[in-house]
């Protein structure tokens, strides 16, 4: 069994998900823009990525955050803002509605957020995103996606290379 984080109610991770706009598969061309965005809030607000995937169009991330600051909402929202002020779209869909709230069309307003009960949860949970270019199509085996903690997971002996047995087909993270 792979070695992973330990959970523990104090650390409180949380999982999140965030989507372009009509899918947009824009983030991998301008990941060092996303990059920046995400290093410039956790400069001005800690928290620790446990575990990321950076998709086409959404990336999928684990953060554990201070527990004298939880508020993830703001974080999310001050990066997509940096984010989309570092790049230029010819092909955006701004409404009257997103015009009125000085959106540009990159971002989905919403996203997707799930606090982590334990450490069962959190297993599932790293599995998902490290599993999930494989499971989208992007590559057969997940050690060939170069967006993922996964390869970080490596590095420090969490995981072995060809973990998932290089594929998804058989691979259930708990979904």
């Amino acid at each position: 069994m792979p070695k992973y984080l330990r959970y523990s109610p104090e650390r409180r991770p949380i999982f999140v998900t965030v989507k372009t706009l009509t899918s947009q598969a824009i983030l991998v061309e301008h990941r060092d823009a996303l990059r920046n965005a995400i290093e410039t809030v956790q400069a001005r607000r800690p928290f620790t990525i446990d575990a990321m995937v950076l998709l086409t169009d959404h990336f999928h991330t684990i953060w554990t955050l201070p527990i004298e600051d939880e508020d993830f909402s703001s974080r999310i929202s001050v990066i997509k803002t940096l984010f989309a002020k570092q790049i230029e779209r010819d092909d955006e869909v701004v409404t009257s509605s997103r015009t009125a709230r000085r959106e540009r069309g990159i971002w989905q307003r919403r996203f997707y957020d799930h606090v982590i009960r334990d450490e069962r949860d959190l297993q599932n949970h790293i599995d998902y995103i490290h599993i999930n270019p494989v499971k989208h199509g992007y590559v057969q085996r997940v050690q060939d996606w170069p967006h993922s903690s996964f390869h970080r997971y490596v590095r420090q002996g969490l995981l072995p290379m060809d973990w998932a047995g290089g594929d998804a087909t058989d691979f259930d993270a708990g979904e």
